[in-house]
């Protein structure tokens, strides 16, 4: 009897004839890990306690050096198996005696079948469709060379390791099988993480391994039914009997389900309890059934996994309720089951070292061959078709799985099983190092042009839900006054009339979500093209974006949190953004006029620098602040670093004092790039009341701090672009005298141009209007920060609602405001270094003085070459 109900029934039986025995605790002096039949959940619990943990230390080393989990799980069995920790003495016996392994067995299995079933569904028989005919050709090929060499090598195999009362055809048929499946999971998140799910090669080898796996787990029940079936007759029964519990599933359980989720909501709303219930018990239903028939469990529930319906994400929202107790809990238990059984201190002889060697040599070259060929006879080019080869070879725990079950039903030696599980491992996750084609999806390539006299090409970028107030704020704000385009053109250049035509504004919203470790994000990016209609934030933007008359594009990625901001400035670059529009939450946000903040030590320490280089490829090993403020500034200060167009950052500071009322706004001019980017905004900022123009001039000494050359820094202009990723940040180099002067005459200039202008009888409205409104001040002080929190306070007794707009660095300004921003964090109780890395010196005196309802940050594009 198949392996699941045998096991369930000795254990039932177990149960109800043993004889009650002393249960008695720490108290009574009995062992806690010691094997008892009368309660087997305490040694249970302490196996998997010790396979959970052996599987995360390892994952967390792994992890760093960019190994997949699933290596950390197969190695963590291993280990605790024979091969290393079975080798202690007492070891086994003691937290594996051979008595609990039943029960250990019992979950393992379980946790595979929803582990199937989670596989089933991943797969999405649709997705073959998109390009059929080479899909169909590279799949086939990926499955009969490799057969081929599977069956070549099964014979010397055979011969020295196999008992001869296994049938060589029952052993050449499961060595094939495991030579030619492909792992659908590992393939999946390899083309997502290299961004080729929309490329020709993407769609090809997605389609492929979708008909290679569903041929290959029915050859694989083909080779369980022979070796169950005690005739030939008896497999063809089995066979026929599982091919119309199949179509059974396929057509009418299907369509009932997909009827139950529109009756029940799931589609909309997501799984009901009533679904979840209706889907549990055809899961295990299924796989019961075809475990009876004589094939394995896994067979059936990996059925219903592809009966799942795909509409409205259900299949997503399912996967995201089971994947991590299955992932966390029961994988690990079957990989340790798995690496009890595997002995490489049978590899002790060249013999066996010989057949690992040419097992894992032929898994990969056979997959890679056969593909590679396939693809090129249909036309790729090389480079195309290998990068095919290289996705189809790719090997996971699939093929693990398959070892175990030849190991169950008798096919494999354990000899046989170290070998081939060894040879598989060597080839694990092999994978094409090549990304998309160049180019092929740039709508413009043209970079910004910095004296146009209006923006009007926009980036907002949108990942969390409480981010989306801010950016809608800041895109009313930012946008240009709906109007005629001489009044626009007059804001920007007083000197002269330029009669231009009104550019069409486009606001593309950039949809990032985050590519973690769960493979319902897989999933997410698989269905990228459905998700981009049905994502809640992106619907909020579109709408806000009819309400406004604006057009809405909208584009949506699935990628690593590492990435997002390399993801954001190569779309502004690709639809040739004059403007990054971000939102960021200070930690001030969720406490009235309070800060999340480090602790300060009382003498203060010298500046050093702590920076290692092997972060940038092994991740930090210091407790770095994990926290979503903290993850969410870094994201901000990778933009800050990497972009070449402008950025804004608005600032939700969280004081809803004020609301209903009209918006003033403050903007206090320091100078040097930035400032003179947020002066020529701030005049086109629509449905504000009164603006603040204030040019503070301090008498501070000239500081600059001493930062330490970090990785290619390349001088351009006034600024040093630091491309790292353990540290994000732009870096500015020293200015000279030149630059200094040069710099302070542009702000004159900017200054002049708004302050000193006259309105006179041909000032178009909209500039009559807008100077109307404007105030401008000049005035000089010791302390410029402290001036500018008092002078915004003054404005704030009589407009409650203050928006502060503030350039982010003060490179080639004037002054320098450490010393003084020192003093500010000390006289409110913070530090708020993270805030002043990530928006510079004046908004963090604004953010820590609770200055202003909300502030807009600026800074310029980085110069390029």
């Amino acid at each position: 009897m198949p392996a699941l109900s045998d096991a369930t029934i000795k254990l039932f039986k177990r149960a109800t004839t043993r004889a009650v025995e002393g249960e008695g605790g720490l108290l009574t002096g009995e062992d806690p890990s010691a094997y008892n039949s009368s309660d087997p959940l305490r040694l249970w619990i302490i196996q998997v306690g010790v396979i959970i943990m052996m599987a995360q230390l390892l994952s967390l080393g792994l992890g760093r050096i960019r190994q997949p989990k699933v290596i950390a799980e197969v190695l963590g069995g291993i280990l605790l198996g024979p091969t290393a920790f079975g080798a202690i003495p007492g070891f086994t016996q003691h937290i594996f005696p051979e008595d609990s392994l039943p029960y250990l067995s019992l979950v393992a299995n379980i946790g595979l079948c929803l582990f199937l079933f989670l596989v089933g569904l991943e797969i999405d028989a649709s997705i073959v469709k998109r390009n059929a005919r080479l899909s169909i050709v590279v799949s086939l090929a990926g499955i009969a060379l490799p057969f081929g060499l599977g069956s070549v090598l099964s014979l010397p195999l055979y011969h020295h390791f196999i008992d001869p009362s296994v049938h060589f055809t029952y052993f050449m048929l499961f060595t094939g099988v495991a030579y030619s499946i492909t792992a659908f999971p590992v393939l999946c998140r390899i083309l997502t993480e290299l961004k080729l799910l929309d490329t020709t090669v993407g769609i090809v080898v997605l389609s492929a391994g979708v008909g290679n796996d569903i041929v290959g787990w029915t050859l694989l029940a083909l080779s369980v039914a022979l070796v169950n079936a005690g005739s030939g007759l008896t497999a063809l029964w089995t066979l026929l009997i599982c091919v119309a519990f199949a179509i059974f599933l396929l057509w009418p359980v299907k369509r009932v389900m997909l009827w139950l989720a529109r009756k029940t909501g799931s589609v909309e709303n997501g799984p009901t309890m009533l679904y979840m219930t209706v889907v549990i018990l055809l899961l295990w239903g299924s796989a019961f059934f075809t475990d009876i028939i004589g094939v394995n469990a896994i067979f059936g529930a990996f059925l219903v996994g592809i009966v799942v319906p795909r509409d409205g994400g259900l299949a997503i929202t399912l996967m995201e309720k089971l994947e991590d107790m299955v992932s966390i809990v029961f994988l690990p238990l079957y990989f340790t089951l798995s690496g009890l059984n595997t002995n490489l201190r049978l590899l002790n002889n060249g013999i066996t070292w010989a057949f690992t060697i040419a097992i894992a040599s032929l898994s990969f070259t056979g997959k890679f061959g056969g593909c590679t060929i396939a693809a090129k006879l249909s036309g790729f080019g090389w480079r195309e078709a290998s990068t095919v080869g290289s996705l189809m070879s790719c090997k996971g725990l699939v093929e693990l799985i398959v070892l175990n079950v030849g190991l169950e039903a008798g096919i494999l030696s354990q000899t046989v099983f170290s070998i081939d599980g060894c040879g598989f491992q060597a080839s694990l996750g092999n994978a094409a190092a090549a990304g998309p084609e160049d180019g092929t999806d740039s709508i413009d390539s043209r970079s910004p042009a910095k004296d146009d006299p209006w923006r009007y090409r926009f980036t907002v970028v949108l990942d969390k839900l409480e981010h989306i107030p801010g950016v809608m704020a800041l895109t009313q704000l930012i946008l240009p006054t709906p109007s005629s385009p001489s009044g626009i053109t007059s804001v920007t250049s007083t000197t002269e009339t330029v009669d231009l035509k009104k550019p069409e504004i486009t606001v593309d919203a950039l949809r990032l979500i985050e590519l973690s470790d769960r493979t319902s994000a897989v999933m997410k990016s698989s269905a990228a093209d459905t998700l981009i209609y049905t994502d809640p934030l992106l619907g909020i933007f579109r709408m806000f974006g009819e309400l406004n008359d604006l057009a809405i594009s909208t584009s949506l990625s699935v990628v690593p949190f590492d990435d997002f901001s390399h993801r954001v400035v190569d779309h502004a670059s690709r639809h040739a953004s004059q403007l990054v529009l971000l939102p960021w939450l200070p930690p001030t946000s969720s406490y009235q006029n309070s800060m999340e903040v480090e602790a300060v030590p009382a003498t203060p320490k010298s500046t050093r620098f702590d920076h290692n280089p092997f972060e940038a490829f092994f991740g930090s090993f210091s407790k770095a602040d994990k926290s979503a403020s903290a993850m969410n500034s870094q994201f901000v200060r990778s933009v800050f670093a990497q972009s070449k167009s402008d950025v804004a950052v608005f600032i939700d500071t969280g004081d809803r004092s004020g609301a209903g009322s009209s918006q003033h706004v403050f903007f206090p001019f320091f100078g040097g790039p930035d400032d003179r980017l947020a002066l020529g905004i701030c005049y086109p900022a629509r449905d504000v009341g009164t603006t603040h123009l204030e040019k503070p001039e301090g008498v501070h000494v000239h500081e600059r701090e001493q930062i330490p050359t970090i990785r290619s820094l390349v001088h351009r202009d006034d600024t040093v672009s630091i491309r790292s990723t353990a540290f994000p940040d732009t870096v500015y180099g020293p200015a000279t005298t030149q630059t200094r002067m040069q710099s302070e005459t542009a702000d004159s200039v900017a200054w002049n141009k708004y302050a000193l202008h006259k309105p006179d009888p041909a000032t178009p409205p909209l500039l009559r209007a807008a100077l109307s409104r404007v105030q401008f001040s000049e005035f000089s002080t010791p302390t410029p920060l402290r001036a500018t929190i008092q002078r915004a306070a003054n404005i704030r007794q009589a407009h409650m609602r203050l928006l502060i707009v503030a350039g982010r660095s003060k490179r080639l300004a004037t002054e320098s405001h450490h010393h003084e921003l020192k003093e500010i964090f000390e006289e409110y109780g913070s530090s708020g270094e993270m805030v002043r890395k990530t928006i510079g010196d004046v908004a963090s005196a604004m953010v820590v003085s609770s200055s202003a309802s909300a502030l807009v940050v600026l800074q310029a594009a980085i110069p390029v070459e």
